[in-house]
């Protein structure tokens, strides 16, 4: 699971990149930043409960 929220991670941050590069998509920057920032919240909320499980 650990892998999977750090493939999302990097792959919002691609596109948030791409989207500022590329000026008429400036609405995957904002879509990117938001995905990126959901994904974050959740890999770290999410962080410690694993060790916990049995």
């Amino acid at each position: 699971m650990k892998t999977l929220i750090l493939v999302l991670l990097v792959v919002w941050l691609v596109l948030s990149v791409l989207g500022a590069l590329i000026e008429g998509l400036m609405w995957l920057l904002m879509v990117g930043l938001i995905l990126f920032a959901v994904t974050a919240a959740y890999g770290w909320l999410t962080r410690g409960r694993g060790a916990n499980r049995t």
